[in-house]
């Protein structure tokens, strides 16, 4: 994606402008997270949580918004606060994965927000709400989808009024919108996984568990193959998702110990102009099984 800062370093380098540009990742890059809910459910301090107890492992995409800040929101770490005519034109030229009008103000994820997070080796996790989340469902990003719901009405309400940030007026519109969230949230094939936040702990210890982590897990768990030499001489096939390169011999059947196969199967699903990762894996041709299937080692 151009006009972020990684584009804007290859221009420096190559000293040309940079029209367009696919950047790859060598490696097991694991998905996105969405997280959404109606306000007030707790979201902001689940993501936290997560940040507190896996620094190394999550990074959270800063969301853009037209709304004024609140005491003590810092810009550029709680929220980008954009004037609405930017936000508009750079939502027209294409910079954002998704947006939304909420309660007034726009609300957005720049591709920009979400390439930092990745370009910083983590694992980038999108607070947004519903609206937010059904547009980036029907994007390229391939994403793991949470629902956060309370645990009734009657409970959420509380909760937004104990905030005490707010006029009678902006809760009552908050209400309206949570109302129309949560049977949103129930919609066949938005979300992957809906929690109830009856009880923080309990619902932080579901929350890892839906991503995968353990008790001791501290650092993010990636995968990085050895950067490869190719010879001169090698020949090439492809056999459904995977190229074989074998390095020495023009025919499988006198394939060499020096075969590797690149795994294009997650050549989609990244953030616009990204991938999620390229495997390349070492095959033993007389011991591995090469097809769609299973895992080369």
């Amino acid at each position: 994606m151009v006009g972020t800062p990684f584009i804007g370093e290859q221009e420096r380098t190559y000293g040309n402008e940079v029209v367009a540009w696919s950047k790859g990742v060598l490696g097991n890059v694991e998905k996105p997270i969405v997280i959404s809910g109606p306000s007030g459910v707790g979201k902001g301090t689940l993501i936290s949580k997560l940040m507190i107890e896996f620094p190394s492992m999550f990074g959270f995409s800063v969301s853009h918004t037209t709304r004024a800040p609140r005491e003590k929101e810092q810009n550029g770490i709680h929220y980008h606060f954009s004037d609405r005519s930017v936000m508009e034109s750079d939502i027209k030229d294409g910079k954002f994965l998704e947006f939304a009008s909420v309660h007034g103000n726009l609300y957005g994820t720049s591709v920009e927000a979400v390439e930092v997070v990745a370009d910083a080796g983590k694992r980038c996790i999108l607070d947004i709400d519903v609206q937010g989340a059904r547009s980036v469902r029907a994007s390229s990003l391939d994403a793991i989808f949470i629902f956060i719901s309370p645990p009734s009405f009657e409970e959420l309400e509380k909760r937004l009024r104990a905030r005490a940030t707010e006029t009678e007026e902006q809760i009552q519109k908050r209400l309206r919108n949570a109302r129309a969230e949560l049977e949103q949230g129930k919609s066949a094939g938005l979300f992957d996984h809906i929690l109830v936040n009856d009880d923080l702990e309990s619902c932080y210890e579901n929350l890892k568990k839906i991503l995968g982590l353990t008790e001791g897990v501290k650092t993010a768990r990636k995968t990085y193959p050895e950067l490869v030499d190719l010879p001169m001489e090698h020949s090439v096939s492809k056999i459904d998702q995977k190229i074989l390169i074998n390095c020495g011999a023009a025919e499988y059947h006198k394939a060499s110990n020096n075969m590797y196969a690149l795994d294009l199967s997650l050549l989609k699903g990244g953030s616009p102009g990204r991938t999620r990762g390229l495997n390349l894996y070492v095959v033993n041709p007389s011991t591995d099984r090469v097809n769609g299937d299973n895992q080369l080692s």
